[in-house]
């Protein structure tokens, strides 16, 4: 699987993620529906419309693997209708080609939106703590329910063509020149709250999708969903204190409380792809985003 395609590369993750593939000696072609800014070395690059099924054909003809990362990132830029649509359709026809083209990896970037909390209309607490893979999705936006479409979307071709599906459900994602600004709202918590306080670092979410590319092959009969999300959380408030104030009822097992370092868990992800998030909010030079 050398050859790889990475959708929305021109975009934030996307970025991190090409950086990734280039040093790890892949041949990376990259689309967006922007012109290339120069950043990066790819060895072929389309500005491209992925909800054109014909263009996709001819984006991934010569990939043996796809990163799709490229979707509208949220649920405030665009109507609702536009957001769904775009996401739904963009990830169906990346899966359709590749299906048909037999690309047999396909890792793209689900979210932790796609269990609600984020953007719900009618907020809710979580039915348990940690929240990993198992919990119920009940998104109550075009957003989050995209992802979670796009999720039973790779179910389908797995079951349809034996492809390997890896649904990444990413957290917040904050790039090293940012967490400046994420710092300075922690006096607004009700900003990290709705997202349990959670976040990823892009270059250990990078690092995760090359592992995605490099893991072994997945035996279960659905895409392989995981959270990626950083070992602890974006808060100078203590997780116990952060539970008795926002989630009293909240179940959660004897004896975890103490051991607890994030609302939501990543061990799926470290277990699955061999992989540690690297980086922490705590460690960040945030003057010089390193």
């Amino acid at each position: 699987m050398n050859k790889v395609i990475v959708t929305g590369s021109e975009g934030k993750l996307g970025h991190y993620v090409v950086q990734e593939l280039n040093q790890a000696g892949y041949t990376v072609f990259g689309t967006d529906s922007r012109p290339a800014s120069g950043r990066h070395g790819y060895a072929r690059y389309v500005q491209a419309d992925l909800n054109q099924l014909g263009e996709v054909y001819g984006l991934l003809a010569d990939a043996d693997a796809v990163i799709h990362l490229a979707a509208i990132p949220n649920p405030v830029s665009y109507t609702p209708e536009r957001i769904f649509t775009n996401n739904v359709m963009s990830t169906y026809n990346i899966m359709e080609a590749a299906s048909n083209l037999g690309i047999k990896r396909v890792i793209f970037g689900s979210s932790e939106s796609a269990y609600g909390f984020c953007w719900a209309k009618h907020p809710f607490a979580p039915d348990y703590l940690p929240v990993n893979e198992d919990h119920d999705l009940l998104p109550q936006e075009s957003y989050g329910l995209s992802k979670q479409v796009n999720e039973q979307t790779g179910d389908m071709f797995v079951r349809r063509v034996d492809m390997e599906v890896f649904a990444m459900r990413f957290s917040m994602v904050v790039a090293p020149n940012e967490y400046e600004r994420e710092i300075a709202a922690f006096e607004h918590t009700a900003r990290h709250h709705r997202s349990l306080w959670s976040y990823i670092d892009a270059r250990d979410a990078a690092v995760a999708c090359r592992l995605a590319l490099e893991a072994e092959g997945n035996d279960d009969r659905v895409a392989c969903r995981l959270n990626i999300t950083a070992s602890d959380i974006i808060s100078n408030v203590s997780i116990a204190e952060l539970t008795a104030k926002h989630y009293p009822g909240v179940q959660i097992a004897e004896g975890i409380l103490d051991k607890l370092t994030a609302f939501v868990s990543n061990e799926r992800a470290q277990a699955r792809l061999n992989w540690k998030p690297q980086y922490s909010w705590k460690q960040v030079d945030v003057k010089s985003g390193s």
